[in-house]
């Protein structure tokens, strides 16, 4: 369902592994800069709404802006981790 849906924007999809974390925003934006130990999910969860309700518009707009580039490293890599 989703391949029809891409296929009727003419966007190019480009073959990646299932998993990368340099394509992962999550993981090269948001958790790097977090430094989350083991705590208590309620602890995490209280820490988690402060620590984004900190954050302008700015600062997601600017992590979502930067995965073009990360996918053309990760494509001039042949997938390799980079960092």
């Amino acid at each position: 369902m989703v391949q029809n849906y891409l296929e009727t924007l003419n966007w190019e999809v480009l073959p990646h592994p299932a998993y990368l974390p340099d394509l992962a925003p999550s993981d090269y934006h948001l958790f790097s800069l977090m430094g989350l130990a083991e705590w208590h999910f309620e602890d995490v969860r209280k820490w988690l709404d402060e620590w984004f309700a900190s954050k302008d518009e700015e600062f997601f707009w600017r992590g979502i802006h930067k995965l073009p580039e990360s996918c053309k490293k990760c494509i001039i890599s042949e997938g390799k981790y980079f960092e």
